[in-house]
Formats: C-alpha cells, structure tokens, sequence
C-alpha cells in the first residue's frame, strides 16, 4: 500500500469515527470552561509571569498556579514544581514521603509501571523503599477489574499504610481503569478502612474525561506535565494534588522540612505552567482523537487494538499488538519519521535506565521524552505492543499517522 492509499485509508476511516471525534470535542469544551473559571476565580494577572531565583521566597506566580491546579483538580491542596524531574519522581517523592519503616503499600492493580521497581524494591536498591524497611503487596486485577473481595479481605488481616492505584496500563497488557472503577473500590476500600491513603498515579488520564479522581474519594493524585496537564507547552515538571497534610508531607520531602512549599525558585517557568494547563483540555482532545483514529485504521488492517475506536477512553494511551518484533520496530520508525523534530532519526530498541526489557521510543518532540506529543514506544518483547500516545493537534497526529502506516506497510 503506497503513501496515497494510506491517505485514502485514513480519510474514509476518519468519516467512520465522527461520532468519538465529536465526543472528545465535547470533553474537550467541558474541561475548557473548568480551566477558564479556574483561572478567573484565582485572578491570574500578567505580573503571576515573574521569575525567583535562590530560594523563591514569596513567589506569587507558583503560589498562583497551585491554586489553580487545585481548582482544576479539586483539590485541597497542591504542589506544581519544575523541581520535579518526571512523573515517576514525583510519585517517589509521595511514597517516601507518606510511608515509614514497617509501613505496608498495596498495589492493587497488580505490578505498577517498570520504572517504579527500584523505587519500591520489586527490583533491589539500596535507595529503595524496601531499604528503609517498608514492606510492599500487590493484588492483581481479575478480568480487567478490582478483585474486590482479596482487597477487603488483605485489609482486614492487618494495617495497610497506603493503596496504590496506576490507571494507565504502562506496559502492561490490561486495560486502562477507568473513573467508575476507582469510585467503586474506593467506596469497598473504606467500608473497611477510613484511614488508608488512597494515591493515584493520573499520569496519561487528566482532562480525558470530565472527572477526576479526588472527586470520588482518592485522597491524593498524582501527573507529569509533559503529559496531559503541560499542554504541549510545560518543559518539564510534575504535581502532587489532594488532602492538604499529604501536600504538606510531600512538599517538605521534595524541599525541606519546616519549609515544604515556601521555597523553590520558578526560574521563569511560570508562564508556560499556565500556558501549559490552559491549553491542555484541546491539547488532550487532540491525543484522544488520534488514538480513536489510529485504532480504528490499525484494527482495519488486522492489528489487535485496545481500546477499540468505539470503547470508553480513560487515557491517551492507544495500544496496537504488532506479534512481530519487526512491525512494532518500523511503526515506531514511521513515528518518528512523522515528527517535527529530529524526524531524519532512526530509533532502534536499546537498554534504557528504569526498564527490565530492550525498549524502541520513537518521538520527535520539542520537549524530550513528552508523551503528550505524538509518541509511541513499546518493550521488545513478546507480543511486540507499540505503546502510542500524545498529538499537540488532531491534524498533526493525522499525518504522524499515515506516516507511521505507511512504513509499517512498506515491503
């Protein structure tokens, strides 16, 4: 199939899917309004722009923009910083800073994403939790869903510290968990538990839908902003949202105690934080609807595909099992060909800090490692699932698309 059969290919699919491209747009209009307002309740003004250095003493631009998170999230509290180096930093910073010695964590979605292992323990560290004596669980999901009745049991045995739950699927071959699933094991969680710290890893699921996890009972949340909540236009960064004492906790982790959120120099980076979230909702919108278009074009050309076009989204992950080593090499390839930076690269798999497998990561991106541009990546191995995620606009991701195909499909 040449370049133009390809285009033809998309453009009919395109006029398939309407119906899931509209809804996004509708999502999209919803969560823009929640921005506006958040923006315009908190009264940011050109001066919130400025820069600290040193310490960041009495920063008013930071103090405004984790107001307006917090509106955003409905959150009590929250803690946006730059000083985070990554999603997976910023959920270090929480485990350390909620859990001690002797304390227990459960993951109840089974293992959490690969770069967690050495935090937790699961792969051995000195620096890890389990270092520092804290023990670690995991229940795994039945049937892409909570095993509900394990769960409750595993509380009533002895005190659990902490319950972990990763909505995005990672690497793993499960579906993404969607918002009504997490209220549901919430509400079995505490029928057992009042006190249990309940944390999310959000990462990839912010603005996907019109709800988000503090308003069915988690106690804190936790996202990367060169994912959804950085539009594209945050270069690095991350937050920790929820209960007050939790941001409390985890500030003073990050920074120092007796000091947690009064210190940390912005460096300039106000204005793109609220850039950024501003323009996330479309941003988001953009990512969803080159996934609902890549899985139905993927699923036309025999590829097993989830979620399917059709199905409940919850993150911007779209996931496409290739069987062959080979495919997921050279559609990755063909991502990065349809890129805008570094678009003459060849990404080929390699040993990557953080992972146990052989790892290909093809994107082009202005911001390095953003997966809220069109990006996807995938483990070598078996059954060779390329992990895509991100487009800044609809029409970008489109043509990131037909590039990608194209070279999946050239002989």
């Amino acid at each position: 199939m040449n370049k133009w059969d390809v285009e033809e290919l998309v453009k009919n699919t395109e006029k398939e899917v309407q119906e899931q491209l509209n809804l996004a747009d509708e999502i999209c209009d919803f969560n823009s309004n929640k921005v506006l307002e958040a923006f315009q309740r908190n009264g940011v003004k050109e001066s919130d722009f400025g820069s600290t250095t040193g310490y960041g003493y009495d920063d008013i631009g930071r103090e405004k923009i984790e107001r307006v998170f917090s509106d955003v999230l409905h959150a009590e509290d929250c803690i946006v910083r730059s000083q985070f180096i990554s999603g997976t930093h910023a959920l270090t910073v929480a485990l350390f800073a909620f859990l001690r010695p002797g304390d227990t964590m459960l993951s109840i979605n089974g293992k959490p994403y690969d770069t967690l292992d050495e935090v937790i323990g699961i792969a051995e560290n000195k620096s890890s939790l389990k270092s520092f004596g804290v023990k670690y669980e995991q229940i795994e999901l039945i049937n892409n869903d909570f095993d509900y009745d394990k769960i409750q049991e595993r509380l009533k045995e002895s005190k659990v510290k902490l319950i972990e739950i990763q909505r995005s699927k990672g690497y793993a071959l499960r579906k993404s968990i969607s918002l009504e699933k997490v209220e549901k094991v919430i509400k079995k969680i505490r029928e057992i538990d009042k006190d249990v710290i309940i944390m999310i890893d959000n990462c990839y699921c912010e603005f996907v839908g019109k709800k988000e996890p503090l308003e069915v009972g988690a106690d804190v949340i936790v996202g990367s902003l060169i994912k959804n909540l950085g539009g594209g236009i945050a270069p690095n960064g991350a937050y920790i949202a929820g209960r007050k004492d939790l941001v409390e906790l985890a500030a003073e982790r990050l920074t120092v105690p007796g000091e947690g959120k009064g210190v940390g120099p912005t460096l300039g980076i106000n204005k793109l934080f609220l850039q950024g979230i501003f323009l996330a909702p479309s941003v988001v919108a953009s990512s969803v609807k080159t996934a609902i278009l890549t899985s139905k074009v993927l699923e036309k050309l025999g590829y097993k595909v989830e979620p399917r076009f059709d199905e409940e989204r919850v993150d911007i992950v779209q996931t496409i099992e290739f069987g062959e080593a080979e495919k997921l090499i050279k559609y990755c390839q063909g991502v990065q060909k349809g890129s805008p930076v570094d678009s003459d690269s060849l990404p080929e798999p390699c040993e990557t800090p953080g992972y146990q497998d052989p790892i290909i990561m093809a994107s082009g991106s202005f911001t390095q490692g953003s997966s809220i541009e069109f990006s996807c990546d995938g483990p070598l191995r078996p059954p060779f699932v390329g992990f895509q995620q991100g487009a800044l606009t609809y029409s970008y991701g489109k043509l990131g698309l037909i590039k990608a195909v194209s070279e999946l499909l050239k002989e």
